[in-house]
This record gives C-alpha cells, sequence and structure tokens, in this order.
C-alpha cells in the first residue's frame, strides 16, 4: 500500500510500505493573466514566455488546477505556468473563483497579474487597429470597455499586481514585466514607490494613496521653483517645514504594520502612490525619504517619478 503524507506546503510525498520517502512531484509556480482587452495581456504572457515560463493563452478558468497537476508531474519540466484568463472564455469566467479557490486549497503558489488602461488608451488602441471590443456586440467600443470592467471587477480587487499601461509602450511593458519576474528569488514582498501630480489624476493601479499638499508648495519660491524634490535644496525645503518629518516617521511606522499583514495575506505587490499638485517637489522629495525606510525592512522597492518633467 502506498500513503501519502502531507508536509503542509502542498507537495504531497509518496512513502512505499518500509516507510521510505520516494521522490515528491514539485507543483509549478502559477501566474494567471487578466486585464483589460487591450492593455497588453498578450505582450505580458510573451515576456514570461522569454523568461522561460510555460504559457497557456485562453484557458478556460476551470482547467487551470487540471495544468497544474499536469505540470506536476512533468518530472520538474514545467517548473513556471503562466495562464491567460479573459473575457472570449467568458462562459467559463465564473469558474475562476472556484478554481483559485482550488489552487489555495493545494497551497499552489499563485500570483494574479492584471492589466489596466484607461478608457482613452483602450479606444486608441482598438481604432488604431480597427478591430471590435469582443464585448461590444452592436454597441461601441466604450460599451464593450464598460460591460469587461464590470466584469472584472471582483478579479481587480483580488489582484497580487496591478500594472497600468495607459502611458506605456511595449519596450516599457515588457521591462515591469522584467522587474517583476525575472528574478531568480522571489521576494517575500515588493514596492513601488510612485510620486505624482494630482492635477494629473490619480494612479488606477496605486494600493495606498499618500497626500503631501499640506505641506508647503516650493513651487512658489522663485529660487526652488525650477528644480525637483530630487535636488538638495528642495528636499531640505520640504524636510523643513513643521510636521513633515513627523509625517515621514509615522506614516513609515505605518507601513511596517500593513507590510506584515501583506505577508500574512501572501500579497507579494504593493504600489504606493505619493502625491502632490504636479508631482515635481513634495510628492518626489518625500519618495526619495520613504522608499529607503521600506527597504530597511527588507521590502525590496522600486522609486518611479510618473509625472516629474511633465511641466
Amino acid at each position: 500500500m502506498t500513503e501519502h503524507a502531507n508536509h503542509g506546503d502542498g507537495a504531497q510525498v509518496n512513502t512505499g510500505t518500509s516507510g521510505e520517502p520516494a521522490e515528491a512531484a514539485a507543483i509549478p509556480e502559477l501566474v494567471i493573466i487578466s486585464g483589460m482587452s487591450g492593455a497588453g495581456r498578450s505582450t505580458a504572457a510573451k515576456c514570461l514566455e522569454d523568461l522561460g515560463w510555460f504559457v497557456v493563452d485562453n484557458l478556460p478558468p476551470a482547467l487551470i488546477p487540471t495544468m497544474v497537476d499536469l505540470g506536476a508531474r512533468s518530472q520538474g519540466n514545467v517548473a513556471r505556468i503562466a495562464v491567460v484568463v479573459d473575457v472570449r472564455g467568458r462562459r467559463f469566467f465564473d469558474n475562476l473563483r472556484e478554481s483559485l479557490a482550488d489552487l489555495a486549497a493545494k497551497n499552489v503558489k499563485r500570483r494574479v497579474l492584471f492589466l489596466e488602461a484607461s478608457d482613452d488608451a483602450l479606444v486608441r488602441r482598438f481604432e488604431s487597429v480597427r478591430r471590435p471590443h469582443p464585448l461590444q456586440g452592436d454597441g461601441r467600443i466604450v460599451d464593450g470597455i464598460a460591460a469587461e470592467r464590470d466584469l472584472l471587477r471582483e478579479l481587480r480587487g483580488d489582484a497580487d499586481l496591478v500594472i497600468d499601461t495607459s502611458s506605456l509602450n511595449v519596450h516599457e511593458l515588457r521591462a515591469k514585466m522584467d522587474a517583476q519576474f525575472a528574478g531568480e528569488e522571489e521576494p517575500e514582498l515588493r514596492a513601488t514607490v510612485m510620486s505624482f501630480g494630482y492635477k494629473y489624476g490619480l494612479p488606477v493601479d496605486a494600493d495606498l494613496v499618500v497626500d503631501c499638499r499640506f505641506l508647503p508648495n516650493p513651487h512658489w519660491v522663485p529660487e526652488l521653483r525650477p528644480f525637483t524634490g530630487l535636488n538638495e535644496e528642495v528636499s531640505s525645503y520640504v524636510f523643513n517645514q513643521p510636521g513633515a518629518k513627523e509625517f515621514l516617521d509615522r506614516y513609515a511606522e505605518l507601513l511596517q504594520l500593513i507590510a506584515a499583514g501583506y505577508r500574512r495575506e501572501g500579497k507579494r505587490y504593493v504600489t504606493i502612490a505619493v502625491g502632490c499638485t504636479g508631482g515635481k517637489h513634495r510628492s518626489v522629495a518625500m519618495s526619495e525619504r520613504l522608499a529607503p525606510r521600506l527597504a530597511a525592512e527588507g521590502v525590496e522597492t522600486v522609486i518611479v517619478h510618473r509625472d516629474m518633467g511633465r511641466e
């Protein structure tokens, strides 16, 4: 008789009658790629394929656990699987949550990557290739986009990583994918600290938003106006204002609590958006000070200044 001993990491170790362990089946790592049509799912999938992932496009969600089981039987030949799930398989889409629950019960290491873009960007992309949106039917492209957003709303909320491609070209999206998935070791938690300007709109992929507009604006200091928050004089001006250093200290402490909770919940990616009016002075200076605090806590951190240089 063959017995199965579960060692808590999702892999089953086969043992013979002698009790000696046989070779364990390695459960593949899984990434589910989804998001808005036209937001770059195909590019993201091709990037993972180039990085050595086994990629399956438009797999019905109900078959994802079967795909993982087949990978586990491949004797290590299929160690990383990426599955593209989108509205082309909409009659199967309701099964996705059940499949995710099945994967969680098996302790499969899985991540959900969601590709996002603004309505304007998506409309331009569909018009440029003269193709209809898969959900527009007899309506307009914007009708299809609205229907898709509604269908994917819950999945977007559950996503581990959201990438907004509205202002990204193909090469920039590939660079973001490489930064997130090319590493040999997957960090416990990776953070993007992004400065932005409120006058250009909130980042749609932000998990947390920090508002620095309570601090005096260096824009109104003539000798500081031409510079950015990367300039030492601008940074000193910002952090010499009442409450600036205290705010940084308190928010860094709050992020320690949040990071610990994210780790417990298995969330691996977080985008912290730090905003001021134009995204040039205060938010840049605050981001540059906040990111090292996170890094000191073991969070792999990347700084992005979204709107710096737009003026």
